[in-house]
């Protein structure tokens, strides 16, 4: 049996997605690795291997020898950059390339000062300037040229030995000048997509007071244990998930939920990692800490979304990697018609590939980081991508469009049994099944102080109901799939057309009873439902395990069309009907019942999910709080991301044509091709940094 390992190597020097494709190429050809996922917006490989033939120092010198690092675990990570920060430091960059740019058209080129400067200076000084200021990147053209791979400053490293072979040492100190500026360009690029993502995980509790023999110490998390009983005072964050078995405190959810309306929270409150609370103190029973809380999920999930690649994207890392070869013939036809060395050098200098690289992973990291610190968990591009060319939309009912929360109306026996024996006996039945209306049937019997019988045998047959043995009696209570004899009755007609819905008991296999129950629709949803028409869904149908004429009553009311008496594995079929007719389709569930529904959709969205492990498992897109506002918003920001990145893409894809053709013809000398080769990453940068400033 193989034994497997995951470690999670941390990467630095990452600036583009070539340089992911560096580091995974490095660390998957070593003997003993089974996968591998590098992320460049968290700076980390995920690595699965065998630890009986590799380990992490053969591990850390392949990511080496590929020209990047692996810092020690505790060297401190740079706190993340404020958006004030972040604007000015733009503000800064955009104003010192276009300055530099200026300077040196006006003083270098026009007015002959590199031309002098070269005819002055000894050609041997200058050649050891150019080799000092550029020995880093030369060295990485070096590494990489060994291992038979062509990157971006493999292209501009033959410009600086075009400009020298013509002994034009300015030209190419210059270029190496430009190649180091570019480099922060595109470092600071990416980072700023990053720190969407390093604000999220800030967020995490670093310590926990807990209570130990009557007094309380301040301990790290990862000494935390479950069923630890941990302090929380007014304005401190709480360090895991867990429920209040004491206190009370106003707590502010927004990490989790986005939602800046705080909670209140008291005993038997289930609280999360990452939430603040406020004006009062808890003690918590611990249920969850670290990487297991809900705030930790969700960090990972985001973490880890690069994993989930838009079409798009690929699409991008593909053309990056024939742009460099098209770009060195393009040099070399070039030089056999001008035969003008600094004209093909100039080629060699414009051409910017990273920018390729980096048009769509900016975009998706900017947004899907901004996204989660909402209350918006996207799992990443694929479904940014795929929610943006969405066209029907199928929506589960209980828990999704309502409330959840159904209240018991009418209580009919239909034998001669009393109102308290029919409704014990059915609560005694529904004692341990999990859905809404079981929990309110045992609602209503709790407020009218009904006691209840441990049932025996206990059944629960999805999508029908429950079977259970009380007092000797065989019991069944569910819908008519489950009660075929409920067919008959003519008085549940006037209770359905209300919208209500039936359960039907039975005793050993005798009709004695109905119940009917009633649930609020969310007073938000028929306005979101309008909006999400509005954004290119065409179709909005209703899923529901309820029966034809409940489901056609809050189908009228919505709007929208229905199937009624659906079971789980029925809604599958339904979302594999509209893919096989070539829709891409959004499915919105709670996550429990209607998760196999929400993994086979193109979409699948989990309503309401903070502390839901099937929600978050099976859902693309995961809303963190019950909101159907969330729905079109989630719509939006799809179709803006997508917006972007095709921006990125067109700007890219102008710009370099345009520097090419002008380097080729002439036009375009050496020393401001290499300077105009950062440019599109700036313009990347700003146009994906709005994604970070959602409304």
């Amino acid at each position: 049996m193989t034994n497997t390992q995951t470690l999670e190597i941390s990467i630095s020097g990452m600036d583009c997605a070539e340089c992911t494709q560096h580091v995974q190429h490095a660390i998957e050809k070593l003997p003993g690795v089974q996968s591998v996922n590098v992320f460049l917006g968290t700076e980390k490989a995920i690595v699965q291997l065998d630890p009986t033939q590799v380990d992490m120092p053969t591990i850390r010198s392949a990511v080496q020898g590929a020209g990047y690092d692996v810092p020690a675990s505790d060297s401190p990570k740079p706190a993340p950059v404020s958006m004030g920060d972040f604007n000015r430091k733009l503000t800064i960059m955009l104003v010192s390339v276009f300055t530099t740019i200026l300077s040196v058209v006006i003083f270098g080129e026009v007015l002959g000062l590199f031309d002098l400067l070269n005819e002055r200076v000894p050609f041997l000084l200058g050649l050891v300037l150019v080799l000092a200021g550029g020995y880093p990147v030369f060295m990485n053209v070096i590494r990489a040229t060994l291992k038979r791979q062509i990157i971006s400053h493999t292209l501009m490293t033959l410009g600086v030995l075009a400009a020298l072979a013509v002994g034009q040492w300015v030209t190419a100190a210059l270029v190496v000048v430009f190649m180091r500026i570019g480099d922060y360009v595109e470092n600071f690029t990416t980072e700023s997509a990053r720190r969407a993502v390093k604000e999220l995980t800030s967020l995490a509790p670093q310590t926990a007071r807990v209570e130990q023999m009557g007094l309380e110490i301040e301990l790290p998390i990862a000494q935390v244990k479950v069923g630890d009983i941990v302090i929380v005072r007014p304005g401190e964050k709480i360090a895991v998930d867990g429920e209040v078995i004491s206190g009370q405190a106003t707590v502010d959810q927004s990490a989790i939920t986005g939602e800046s309306m705080p909670v209140e929270a008291a005993s038997g409150t289930h609280v999360y990692a990452a939430t603040i609370a406020k004006l009062g103190s808890l003690r918590i029973r611990t249920d969850r800490i670290g990487v297991d809380t809900t705030f930790g999920r969700v960090v990972k999930m985001v973490e880890e979304a690069e994993a989930h690649r838009a079409n798009v994207q690929r699409i991008a890392d593909k053309f990056s990697a024939w742009y460099l070869p098209v770009v060195a013939v393009i040099a070399a036809l070039t030089f056999l018609f001008t035969r003008n060395p600094l004209s093909t050098a100039a080629v060699l200098l414009v051409a910017c590939s990273c920018s390729f690289a980096l048009a769509t992973p900016v975009a998706m990291l900017a947004s899907i980081g901004a996204s989660a610190k909402r209350g918006l968990l996207i799992k990443g591009g694929k479904y940014l991508e795929l929610l943006a060319r969405a066209d029907v939309l199928l929506v589960d009912k209980t828990g999704t469009l309502t409330l959840g929360q159904p209240q018991v109306t009418d209580v009919i026996s239909l034998n001669g049994l009393s109102r308290t024996e029919i409704l014990s006996i059915a609560a005694s039945a529904e004692r341990y099944s999990e859905h809404p209306l079981a929990e309110a049937v045992r609602r209503l019997a709790r407020e009218e102080n009904i006691s209840l019988i441990e049932p025996k045998d206990f059944e629960s047959v999805p999508g029908q109901g429950v079977r259970a043995v009380i007092d000797a009696r065989r019991i069944a209570i569910g819908n008519r799939r489950m009660i075929p004899a409920a067919e008959t009755l003519a008085m549940t007609a006037d209770l359905e057309a209300q919208g209500k819905t039936l359960l039907f008991m039975e005793s050993n296999t005798e009709l004695v009873g109905v119940f009917a129950a009633s649930d609020t629709l969310r007073s938000e949803v028929p306005a979101a439902l309008k909006e999400v028409r509005t954004l290119g869904i065409r179709h909005i149908e209703l899923l529901t395990g309820d029966n034809e004429r409940t489901a056609s009553a809050l189908a009228e009311k919505l709007g929208v069309s229905y199937r009624a008496n659906l079971l789980p594995e029925n809604k599958i079929n339904i979302v594999k009907e509209y893919q096989a007719k070539g829709h891409v389709v959004v499915m919105i569930g709670d996550g429990v019942n209607d998760a196999p529904a929400l993994a086979q959709a193109d979409i699948g969205i989990a309503m309401g999910a903070a502390g839901t492990d099937v929600a978050i498992e099976a859902a693309h897109i995961a809303l963190m709080r019950e909101d159907w506002n969330l729905v079109p918003d989630v719509l939006k920001i799809a179709k803006r991301t997508m917006r972007i990145v095709k921006t990125n893409l067109a700007f890219t894809m102008i710009y370099n044509v345009f520097g090419l053709s002008l380097a080729a013809f002439g036009i375009l000398p050496p020393v401001l091709a290499a300077a105009a080769q950062s440019l599109p990453d700036i313009g990347i940068m700003g146009n994906s940094a709005r994604l970070l400033k959602q409304k």
